[in-house]
């Protein structure tokens, strides 16, 4: 999962705040990201992304208003719905002026819309298109034909279930073929969003239906060894869920021995990896707020 997507998020979520309270200047948006950044989040390691990019934004608030009053002029500015507004801020400041930031315009262009879809109304994700869609064919489409570069991770969606049964807080967990329980993960399909991922593969590998995405909760590497590839670089970004104590289905497979609830309290007593425990008991502190 591109941790900068989760910036992206973060930066929109701060943005939002920032125009609701009718004060986008540098130091109150950056306040807002504070505010709304949870221990969590802060543990994505492009946070600097974050702070970059919505310094970029407020520095060109102006200019980037002004493209969209061009770019959409049947809707005021003040008109727009807010978080649209500020989509459309930051897909355009990477579309203008990336700078140090600088992905290929249809990342910029992509990413726009898929906050669109995660965030906005029903046709947010249409007109952010058309407004971000437009300026870009008027600069003439410049680096059309660009691609982002290779990847040289495997980057994976995973989720935190946590449930509460009898006044005790419980998460769901995995056992891999190496005998160690772990979170539930998976590889992204084609055009997938990542928290859409996580609830995807609590479905799989928990067959849990009734799961409440709360928010990110970090970012695990580890380096897998793959029969063709080799030893390859992984990197899974975890979401922090909510669900009911129901059965899970256990729905055993090639990296899933087995599914099981467990007492927050007992986790200590159970063979986990060692880099994602301290991921799980970060969990555990935001779960007994949001899941009880």
């Amino acid at each position: 999962m591109a941790s900068r997507h989760l910036s992206r998020m973060s930066a929109l979520q701060a943005l939002f705040a920032a125009d609701v309270f009718g004060d986008l200047s540098l130091k109150h948006t950056l306040l807002m990201l504070e505010n709304n950044s949870s221990s969590l989040e802060k543990q994505d390691e492009d946070t600097s992304f974050t702070v970059v990019l919505l310094k970029g934004i407020i520095a060109k608030r102006d200019e980037l208003d002004a493209v969209i009053k061009k770019a959409a002029p049947q809707w005021p500015l003040e008109k727009i719905a807010t978080i649209d507004r500020n989509i459309l801020r930051i897909g355009l400041y990477e579309l203008l002026f990336g700078g140090e930031l600088a992905v290929p315009p249809k990342v910029a262009l992509n990413e726009s819309i898929e906050l669109a879809k995660s965030f906005g109304g029903d046709s947010s994700s249409r007109f952010v298109n058309g407004v971000l869609g437009g300026v870009y064919r008027d600069l003439g489409s410049p680096r059309k034909d660009e691609a982002p570069k290779k990847e040289e991770k495997e980057y994976l969606a995973g989720i935190m279930v946590c449930a509460s049964y009898g006044g005790e807080l419980y998460v769901a967990l995995v056992k891999d073929p190496f005998d160690t329980w772990t979170l539930p993960k998976t590889h992204y399909t084609e055009g997938e969003l990542s928290d859409t991922a996580a609830m995807r593969v609590a479905r799989e590998e928990l067959g849990l239906e009734d799961v409440v995405l709360q928010a990110p909760l970090s970012e695990h590497e580890y380096d897998a060894h793959e029969p063709k590839a080799g030893v390859v670089r992984k990197k899974v970004g975890y979401f922090l869920a909510c669900s009911k104590k129901t059965p899970l289905s256990k729905q055993k497979g090639k990296h899933v021995l087995d599914a099981q609830w467990f007492n927050v309290d007992a986790l200590d007593e159970i063979t986990m990896y060692d880099d994602l425990r301290n991921s799980v008991q970060s969990g555990i502190l935001v779960a007994q707020s949001t899941c009880i």
